[in-house]
């Protein structure tokens, strides 16, 4: 991967997302939470979301009425609220001809493009992104009507995703598929707390790192092939991007 395809990228997403900040770029569609109930395994588990239907408290942890029932891999700072595309769903239909419905994999936000605009994707989000999910127009609204998200890191898809659509159909390892495809979502950091709810508009207001797409993430992390420093450093040098990103990043730096 060269310079220029990564120079190439970013002349993409500034055409798209990078017009004057902050820029409404999608509608919060839904709100999604979940409680700890028994799974496969002889486990706990909340990867199965429900549709909320008023205003809920959003802090460093994440949403106040969401659970995680392993909090080692789950939840936390660096994992605190999760959003995936609808298209998302599409494909696994699709190739698996399944028909599962949104909110069973685990994302607590769904959103809607708007104007004309992409969707929200792993091609069009980038690491360090910010979005405000609420208003802004009023320089007079109140803030705690809204949140701040920092994207930090993909989400890594785990076996709870098998077992939880293998509930209802003997299928493949759609997780192996799902993390090759990079179609999994992503982890958004609190960056301010607030409320949030459906129907909410979402504004992109940070972009500092507009070559960080999530898809560029996934294709030279699951690449065989070593990188010249140059491709890679640059998202070394990226503060909010979560560590063990990083060090998988920094095994495909050529040597020599």
């Amino acid at each position: 991967m060269s310079i220029e395809s990564i120079t190439s990228t970013t002349e993409h997403l500034n055409k798209d997302f990078n017009a004057t900040l902050p820029l409404h770029i999608a509608n919060l569609v839904c709100v999604r939470t979940g409680k700890a109930m028994p799974f496969a395994r002889e486990e706990m588990s909340a990867i199965d979301k429900a549709p909320i239907k008023a205003p809920v408290a959003v802090n460093f942890m994440g949403l106040s009425t969401d659970e995680q029932a392993d909090r080692k891999h789950h939840g936390g700072p660096l994992k605190a609220v999760h959003q995936m595309p609808t298209a998302t769903y599409e494909k696994i239909n699709a190739e698996f001809d399944l028909k599962v419905r949104i909110g069973t994999l685990g994302e607590n936000l769904t959103t809607e493009a708007v104007d004309g605009l992409p969707e929200m994707d792993e091609s069009t989000v980038c690491i360090g992104d910010v979005f405000q999910y609420g208003n802004i127009d009023d320089t007079n609204y109140d803030k705690s009507n809204s949140v701040q998200l920092r994207i930090v890191q993909p989400r890594r898809p785990c076996y709870k995703i098998n077992d939880q659509i293998g509930q209802f159909t003997k299928v493949p390892n759609i997780a192996a598929w799902v993390s090759k495809q990079g179609i999994a979502g992503w982890y958004f950091q609190v960056v301010r707390d607030g409320l949030i709810d459906a129907n909410l508009p979402v504004y992109l207001i940070e972009r500092p790192y507009p070559f960080a797409t999530l898809s560029r993430l996934w294709q030279l992390s699951n690449s065989k092939e070593k990188y010249d420093a140059k491709v890679i450093e640059p998202w070394l040098a990226i503060e909010c991007l979560e560590d063990s990103w990083k060090k998988v990043l920094q095994k495909k730096i050529e040597k020599g």
